[in-house]
């Protein structure tokens, strides 16, 4: 395996440091691929459909994104492709996914913060975009999305151009997740940890309120409750320290990955 966190702070929940591009260019490629093995486990990859992209450290207009066809359980960092702004393969061998190119080349240029997004059609996430709602807070772990999750409204078919993805960047706005109707869901972070992680959260909200208002009417969490908690539980440093958890276990069961 190769070592990337060239500078470790004393706090190991807190995001590595680096001294080289290289260094965080591989960080950022381990991350990925265990990301894509950590939505095979939890059983989000569906078909060909959905794609997780980080931005490069140096090339910052370009992404490194999983090559079309291939299985999440299989990913490798060797397998990940780099992809320029205008949608062609740079690095790496594979296709990229025309609705991958089209949503996420939009959101990493609509949001030069944003280092990784994440995009798939899992089950709760997907069946609760029918419905054209935001969230509610009505769990602890809902709350990390109070008043910052969006609803793109518009849903046209299958995403295949620059100008649908950037509908969806300006939807999004500079919230760290969207409820695409009739799709599915969507989510960014500063890290590819965090992005993965807050996907992984909202499914898991969107599963608790389906349940929830299949047999009642669920009890909502007061404003100020709901926003405390966003504030302390919604931040970049949650969303990364969340998927630490996953990143241990995945790298240690599978560490093929890091071919």
């Amino acid at each position: 395996m190769v070592q990337t966190s060239l500078v470790r702070p004393s706090n190991p929940f807190q995001p590595p440091t680096f001294v080289s591009i290289e260094s965080e260019r591989r960080h950022r490629q381990e991350r990925l691929a265990a990301a894509f093995r950590v939505f095979a486990r939890l059983g989000f990859a569906q078909g060909l459909a959905g794609h997780i992209t980080a931005r490069d450290p140096e090339l910052t207009d370009h992404f490194w994104v999983n090559p079309f066809g291939i299985h999440f359980s299989r990913i490798r960092v060797s397998d990940l492709i780099l992809v320029n702004s205008e949608g062609q393969v740079v690095q790496g061998e594979g296709k990229v996914s025309q609705a991958a190119f089209a949503i996420h080349s939009q959101i990493h240029e609509a949001r030069p913060d944003v280092i990784a997004a994440a995009h798939a059609h899992s089950f709760y996430g997907k069946t609760w975009s029918s419905l054209g709602r935001l969230l509610d807070p009505i769990t602890q772990d809902s709350c990390a999305f109070y008043q910052d999750h969006a609803l793109f409204d518009d849903f046209t078919g299958i995403v295949l151009e620059t100008s649908e993805g950037k509908r969806i960047a300006h939807a999004l706005g500079d919230r760290k997740a969207a409820i695409l109707r009739n799709h599915g869901i969507l989510t960014v972070g500063h890290s590819v940890d965090e992005a993965a992680w807050w996907y992984i959260r909202l499914e898991d909200t969107a599963k608790a309120q389906l349940l929830a208002e299949a047999v009642g009417k669920p009890i909502l969490i007061d404003h100020d409750i709901a926003l405390k908690i966003q504030q302390r539980g919604g931040t970049h440093q949650a969303g990364w320290g969340g998927f630490q958890y996953l990143w241990d276990e995945i790298t240690h069961d599978q560490p093929d990955l890091f071919d």
